[in-house]
Order: structure tokens, then sequence, then C-alpha cells
């Protein structure tokens, strides 16, 4: 079964998913007058990037329809792709290609963006950020409860994604292409209001797929559980429970 995407849950906490797209554009080169975002969600970012690249023409993909949808509905002046990124191309060259949060759900990649970049202009910029945080107890820990009874034999078929990918890896990737690349890390400390804040946070991304994958008369118990072990993996304060998250950057111009 395809997981299915929640566009309000994923904008619960819009502000702190958005600080590593403002980080991303600081690093970007000005001028791009066609920009192609990968993964756009719910389009929330859309504005961030017409100010970064205010003559440009944007083309939002994403493969969730009930994202692009949200998309659409809030920026008709937009055109929102509702596309697998893995098999999707541009129609011709693009000045820039940006990617927040999203080749962490493809398994090949390195291969897809090997490939994508060949429709890139001379002079255009690649940018990418994914999440390296697959060491996190936020993952460990579903996952230690996904596999085991009586959740594991509805689990079974979601790949543990113990994502860590760092910036050498980037680096590598775009030196090999003769591109020049900046790659980098940064770990966020995001300061969550609320009761249950850092399941609240991961069932609207990566925990999804395992949650969708139980049947509704037992998944209220396996959340019972997980939310059990993330109070005491992420204790909260007076001022709210803090998260450590650990991204992976990197913007690389073509030759």
């Amino acid at each position: 079964m395809k997981a299915t995407w929640d566009p309000q849950q994923y904008l619960q906490f819009a502000d702190d998913r958005a600080r590593p797209f403002v980080d991303l554009l600081a690093r970007m080169p000005d001028g791009a007058h066609t920009v192609v975002d990968l993964g756009c969600g719910p389009g929330n970012l859309t504005p961030l990037l017409r100010s970064a690249f205010p003559d440009a023409q944007i083309v939002g993909v994403d493969s969730s329809a009930e994202m692009i949808d949200r998309a659409r509905a809030d920026d008709p002046a937009t055109e929102y792709v509702l596309a697998d990124v893995a098999t999707w191309r541009p129609d011709g060259p693009v000045d820039a290609i940006v990617s927040n949060a999203l080749f962490q759900w493809l398994d090949n990649r390195l291969d897809v963006i090997r490939e994508i970049t060949g429709y890139v202009r001379p002079g255009g910029v690649f940018a990418l950020q994914v999440p390296a945080n697959g060491a996190s107890p936020s993952h460990r820990l579903l996952f230690e409860i996904a596999n085991r009874e009586p959740y594991a034999a509805h689990t079974a078929e979601v790949t543990d994604r113990f994502f860590v990918d760092g910036p050498e890896l980037y680096l590598d990737l775009f030196a090999q292409q003769g591109w020049t690349a900046d790659a980098w890390s940064t770990t966020y400390l995001h300061v969550l209001p609320g009761e249950d804040p850092v399941f609240e946070w991961v069932s609207g991304t990566g925990a999804r797929p395992v949650l969708q994958s139980l049947p509704d008369d037992l998944r209220p118990q396996f959340e019972t559980e997980y939310k059990a072990v993330l109070r005491d993996a992420f204790p909260r304060q007076e001022w709210g429970t803090v998260l450590p998250f650990t991204r992976t950057f990197c913007v690389a111009v073509a030759p």
C-alpha cells in the first residue's frame, strides 16, 4: 500500500520545516529564469522561491495528489505537476533545480540525480537538501516497535529508512561530473510546543508508511506505545521539547 500525505499534518510545523529551505536558497546564485522544485509538497515554500527568483518561471513537481491539490488551491498562478520525480523530466533545459527533503525517499536517488543534472543549463544550479537523521531515536524506536508483534505482520513491507547520507556523498557525486559543489550539514534544534510534538512531527513525514500500514483497530495501540518511548527519548521542558534534526545540503553549479 502506498502511503498518502496529509498536507494539514505536514504543515503543522511549517516554519521549522522551512528553515532548511531558507538556508539552501541563501547559498544559491541569483539570476535563474526557469526553476523546478522537485518534491514541492503543498506549495508552502513557493513564495520563498518566488522571492529568491522574482523573474523566474517556477514549476513544482510532486507525486502526492493530496499535496498537489493543496498547492494548486492555494497558488493557482504557479504550475504544479503531479508526477513521480523518479521518472519525470523537464521538457527542456532549465536554469535551476531545487529539492527540499525529497531524495531520501528514493533508493536510486544518485542515479536519478545524475540523469536530471543533464537538464541543467551550463552555469545553472542544482540545489538539494535531505534529512540525515536516520540514527535519531525517533526513527530507531519507530522500527523497533514496528518489528514486534502484533505489528510486524503488517509492517513487514515497510523498509527501515535509516537515512544518514552525509555531504561528502553529494560533493563527490557532483565533482565527478565536473560541477562546482558546495556541500555541508547542519543540525537544527527544533523547540516544539504541545503534547507529544515529536510524534506529531514524524507522523507527518517519516513515520507515515508505518502508521498507514497498520489496520485501524491496531494503529491506536501502536501510537500509544510509540508516543511513550518518544517522551522518554525527547523529554519535555517547561519551554518546549527539543528535536535535534541533522540535514545534508549541496548546491552545485554546472560547468
